[in-house]
């Protein structure tokens, strides 16, 4: 039997609705707005908000696996591949699962709002930003959980 908690995509599934979390939806208009919904020994539910155009840094999860489903809107992620940023738009439903190595930017291009739910595995305690010089990742910094969010 597979443990339900395998698939961070299935671990995401109940926050799919705002309406059931433990803390109201915002939408901040200077920065995006999160707010971590659950934690267990195995991982930790964060929700975001994004409005038009905001988003995050070039940047990983410090080696934690995760997943994320897009609850309401259009979110657009970049991975690198070949040296650029590749985008690949995802729609409100749709979910994207990635290991402990992935590095991505997810912006909101659309124009409309758009919320989103992260799982982790473990529990993000670092994240490392990135910057991208002729096809090759630059360490730019490290933010520390507890310091940086």
């Amino acid at each position: 039997m597979t443990d339900p908690h395998s698939d961070l995509l299935a671990v995401a599934a109940p926050y799919a609705d705002p309406a059931g979390w433990p803390v109201p939806l915002r939408f901040d208009p200077v920065e995006r707005w999160y707010a971590r919904l659950a934690a267990t020994d195995t991982h930790e539910v964060w929700a975001l908000s994004w409005l038009p155009g905001q988003g995050t840094d070039l940047h990983d999860h410090g080696g934690s696996a995760g997943a994320f489903q897009i609850v309401a809107g259009e979110l657009t992620e970049e991975t690198v591949a070949g040296g650029r940023l590749r985008p690949h738009r995802l729609a409100a439903g749709v979910g994207r699962r990635f290991g402990p190595r992935h590095v991505h930017v997810v912006t909101n291009r659309a124009d409309q709002p758009a919320v989103s739910v992260h799982v982790y595995r473990p529990a993000l305690r670092r994240m490392t930003r990135y910057r991208l010089v002729a096809g090759h990742l630059r360490v730019a910094d490290v933010a520390e959980a507890g310091v940086a969010w």
